[in-house]
C-alpha cells in the first residue's frame, strides 16, 4: 500500500490518527450499480467531473502526470499541511521520495477509475502549479454519503485562497454531485465531534 494510502486508511480511525480524505473507503451510499464498477460509491449514471474551469482556478483528476507539481506543493508546505490537514507528521515529510510521489498518483488515478474515490489538483489557470487538492471519499459514519477534504499551500492559505476553496467546493458538491449529505472534517463538522463519530461506527462495526 503506497505510502499515503496508509496514511489515510490510519487517518479515519481515532483522534490520535486523524482522518485525511484520500483513503477512505468504508460505508458508501449505495448506487445498485450493474455497469462494471466494482464500487457503489456514486451512483452508475453518474459521470464524476473530469475538468473544471472558473475563475482563478480549474481542477483535474490527480494522476501520474501531475506527479511533479503536486509533490513541489506540498513539499513547500510540510509544516502547515501537517498542522491542518493530516495532522500527523507522517505526511508530508521531507524524506518522501519521487517513487513514493509517483505510486501515491498512480494509486488515486487508480481510485478515480474505480470510481471508488476521486481526488483532483486544484491548478492555477493555466495549469503550470497546484494551489492544492481536493478529495471526495466514502464516508465511514453512516450519516452522511461523502467526505470532502481539501488542503492549498501555505502560500495560498495566507493569500485567503482556502475559504475561496472550500466556498466553491460546497457549492460544486450541491450542483454536480449525487450525494445528500457531505461531511467537511475540521470545517463543518470539528475535529473531536468528527473522530469521536469515526471511532463509534468502527466499535459498532467490530461488535
Amino acid at each position: 500500500m503506497p505510502l499515503f494510502a496508509r496514511i489515510l486508511l490510519l487517518a479515519s480511525v481515532s483522534l490520535a490518527s486523524p482522518l485525511v480524505a484520500k483513503t477512505q473507503q468504508p460505508s458508501a451510499q449505495a448506487s445498485g450499480a450493474t455497469s462494471g464498477h466494482s464500487a457503489t460509491f456514486v451512483p452508475a449514471d453518474f459521470t464524476p467531473p473530469q475538468r473544471v474551469r472558473v475563475a482563478g482556478f480549474r481542477l483535474v483528476p490527480l494522476g501520474p502526470a501531475l506527479v511533479k507539481i503536486d509533490f513541489d506543493a506540498y513539499m513547500s508546505s510540510i509544516d502547515h499541511l501537517q498542522k491542518t490537514f493530516t495532522r500527523s507528521t507522517d505526511w508530508p515529510r521531507e524524506d518522501i521520495s519521487q517513487a513514493d510521489a509517483m505510486r501515491d498518483m498512480e494509486t488515486e488515478q487508480a481510485r478515480f477509475q474505480k470510481r471508488t474515490s476521486f481526488a483532483y489538483a486544484v491548478l492555477t489557470p493555466d495549469g503550470r502549479r497546484e494551489r492544492g487538492s481536493v478529495y471526495v471519499s466514502p464516508s465511514p459514519v453512516g450519516a452522511y454519503d461523502a467526505v470532502v477534504r481539501l488542503w492549498v499551500t501555505k502560500a495560498e492559505q495566507d493569500a485567503g485562497f482556502d475559504a475561496e476553496l472550500y466556498a466553491w467546493v460546497r457549492t460544486w458538491m450541491k450542483t454536480d454531485w449525487p450525494f445528500r449529505k457531505v461531511a467537511y472534517p475540521g470545517r463543518s463538522i470539528d475535529w473531536r465531534t468528527w473522530d469521536a463519530s469515526v471511532a463509534a461506527r468502527a466499535a459498532e462495526k467490530g461488535g
